[in-house]
């Protein structure tokens, strides 16, 4: 599968063909035919050659989302296969327990008479039955499908995305929205961070004080734990645990004190950051406790693969235990690295006593690891590249990391073979297994969960399965407005979630106030990377709301990106275009004017009042873009003064206030140099 990298397709891969199919993400290759499949209510499914409860299940969950999708009434599933909208045949059954690198492919043939989608196995049916249902679009004649050739599969075996469950705990309703979202978009891997300093999630009964103690009650049962994992089975997902080890240990310890480097006792941290408790890993007691611990775990975990964490130990509590000290000297050992490699090692043969291979992050990788680990990259491409030349197999996250609130085009310019892996041989770049997203949930919870994970999520998913060919960012953005309104069909939220929390910040607003708000948080972003930790006025806690404004704000404004495209195409053209030149100004009197609109609300919400800045700041650079399309207008230029008040204005707004982002101030200096330029927009800019 890896040998294929893409190379079907050849130009068809290249999601710039006219018209554009909303697909997401873009298939290896796709030939578009003449004609549509209408979708009414004599559409039925039926499915031939192999068959078993997964298919059918699938089936009613496809016909479920295709109601919803077109508010049809549709008569019933099955049915004789002559009289079938949708011939689905499937040639064999999957793995029992599903495996990585197993076939994925389908071919997908759609014309105005019917449809055809052929998969090796369920793997494949379950991947080309949401590529039907994204085809599917509202019409002049109704709803239908444009005809279109399809033949379809993955570029990487290992396309997954990571939920921290520790830091603030994931209800299950959650958590099968989100898989089933992972299934539209075709990732394969849900990678369950299950343990941390401030939680331990999950139901040990031989260990029952690890819940216990570590959980403040919230954790989940093993049959909950089992209904997870079948349910993600059935959407062609596989469950990969992480329990994090030797540091990151907190909520271990809080019930095993005994196993701590350092004196208890020990409660589980409501707080950010690297934290100093760690495992010992000079107690054998530990590894016979891990030896049981493990050994349940995998047995109720039935993925191949076993999370181990074992990043971000600090050594402090190492550094000061003498008998560790002791240890270290007896045994050779000179840093605290090779302590920790020597208690991954214990720990990585106890994974494998168990029938499992060991995934950690990149601090497992050390000098002979055995090569059946997999390297799992937080640091980039060079630790990946370093350890596929070394023979060991590995994933990228870094670049994905979704909650540091990057645009989804900076995530989507990353690939698990970029980089230092560009340069590796074939043979090497086979050990890349492709990548994860990682949701880590300081600042996330059951209710913003869903938007800070969608849509950007579904631009990586194709980076993981589009050929690599498959680079435009304009297409994809135009192609992920569209996948983001129909992924609210499988019961995600980050639509809808984003207009409840409006809400409840405007209390009792009138509609011309809660929309002086909508306009203003539409163009701001939350700080970036690990800007809000460091400008935090007060140190935030798991039990801290997650209700402001910085909450409720998406990761990337889709308005003030529309905005600043809107600007970069009349700038490009020498400022002429007088009808772009109005659309501008439409905007910008609009974000003008919305300060005095939204002042009564300020006095009366404190959320909103936190923004007050915010607002003047939009207001105050609106008016400076007013200017600039004036001169422009005019054919005369700012003054060199001007210019240079304007941008210092611009300079401040654009600097993060309330822990957020005004995202127009970068764009509104564009036309603030071209009006400086006297017109010479493109020389310019």
């Amino acid at each position: 599968m890896l040998l294929i990298l893409g190379l079907l397709g050849g130009a068809s891969a290249q999601p710039q063909a006219a018209p554009t199919l909303n697909l997401m993400p873009w298939p290896a290759n796709v030939q578009q035919g003449s004609g549509a499949l209408k979708i009414d209510e004599s559409f039925r499914v039926t499915f031939t050659g192999h068959t078993e409860s997964r298919l059918d299940r699938a089936g009613q969950r496809f016909m479920e989302r295709l109601h919803k999708q077109t508010g049809i009434l549709f008569t019933n599933l099955g049915g004789d296969t002559a009289k079938a909208t949708l011939v689905v045949h499937t040639d064999k059954a999957s793995k029992q327990i599903q495996e990585l690198g197993e076939d994925e492919s389908y071919t997908l043939e759609v014309t105005p008479q019917g449809a055809k989608l052929n998969a090796a196995n369920p793997l494949g049916v379950l991947r080309g039955l949401q590529t039907f249902l994204q085809l599917v679009d509202v019409s002049p004649d109704g709803f239908e499908a444009p005809a279109v050739s399809i033949k379809d599969q993955p570029r990487f075996p290992w396309r997954g995305l990571m939920i921290d469950s520790s830091r603030h705990f994931t209800p299950l309703d959650v958590l099968k929205r989100n898989l089933d979202g992972m299934e539209a978009v075709k990732l394969n891997v849900f990678h369950w961070h299950i343990s941390d300093n401030q939680g331990f999630r999950a139901e040990s009964k031989k260990f029952p004080k690890l819940q216990g103690a570590g959980s403040e009650g919230m954790y989940y049962t093993q049959e909950e734990i089992r209904d997870v994992i079948a349910y993600a089975r059935d959407r062609g997902l596989r469950v990969v645990p992480e329990f994090d080890m030797p540091g990151h240990s907190t909520s271990w310890l809080a019930g095993y004190p005994e196993f701590a480097s350092g004196p208890g006792p020990f409660s589980v941290d409501q707080g950010w950051g690297v934290m100093d408790p760690a495992m010992d890993p000079t107690n054998e007691k530990l590894y016979k406790f891990l030896d049981g611990f493990i050994g349940e775990m995998a047995k109720l975990f039935p993925d191949h693969y076993f999370h181990i964490g074992g990043d971000e130990v600090n050594g402090k509590a190492w550094d000061a235990n003498p008998k560790i000290q002791e240890f270290k000297k007896a045994h050779n050992l000179k840093t605290n690295e090779e302590l920790q490699a020597y208690f991954s090692g214990r720990v990585q043969k106890l994974v494998n006593k168990h029938g499992k291979a060991t995934i950690g992050w990149d601090e497992i990788f050390v000098s002979g690891a055995p090569k059946d680990i997999v390297i799992h990259s937080w640091r980039g491409p060079k630790s990946l590249a370093a350890a596929a030349k070394q023979g060991y197999q590995g994933i990228l996250s870094n670049g994905y990391y979704i909650d540091l609130m990057w645009s989804a085009a900076r995530h989507y310019a990353v690939d698990p073979l970029g980089g230092d892996a560009a340069a590796l041989s074939p043979e090497e770049q086979k050990r890349v297994l492709g990548g994860e997203a990682t949701m880590w949930s300081e600042y996330v919870n059951w209710e913003n969960i869903d938007s800070r994970i969608w849509p950007r999520t579904a631009a990586i998913a194709e980076r993981f399965w589009s050929p690599q060919s498959v680079t435009d960012v304009n297409s994809m953005y135009s192609r992920l407005e569209d996948a983001s309104q129909k992924l609210e069909w499988t019961g995600l939220t980050h639509k809808t979630y984003y207009r409840k929390m409006l809400q409840r910040i405007a209390g009792a607003a009138t509609a011309d106030e809660f929309s002086a708000l909508k306009t203003l948080v539409d163009v701001l972003e939350p700080v970036k990377n690990y800007t809000r930790e460091e400008t935090a006025t007060y140190h935030p806690t798991n039990f801290t709301p997650l209700n402001r404004v910085v909450d409720t704000a998406s990761p990337e404004s889709d308005v003030a990106r529309h905005f600043d495209n809107a600007v970069t195409a009349f700038v490009s053209g020498s400022c002429k275009d007088t009808a772009a030149s109005a659309h501008l100004r439409t905007w910008l009197l609009k974000w003008q004017a919305n300060d005095a609109a939204l002042q009564p609300l300020e006095q009366r919400s404190s959320f909103v009042k936190e923004v007050a800045i915010n607002s003047q700041d939009l207001s105050a650079i609106a008016g400076i873009g007013l200017a600039a399309l004036d001169a422009i207008a005019k054919g005369t230029s700012l003054t060199d003064e001007e210019k240079t008040q304007a941008t210092a204005r611009i300079a401040d707004a654009n600097k993060g206030k309330a822990q957020l982002l005004l995202i127009p101030a970068a764009t509104i200096q564009k036309l603030v140099d071209a009006a400086a330029s006297g017109g010479a927009c493109t020389a310019k800019n």
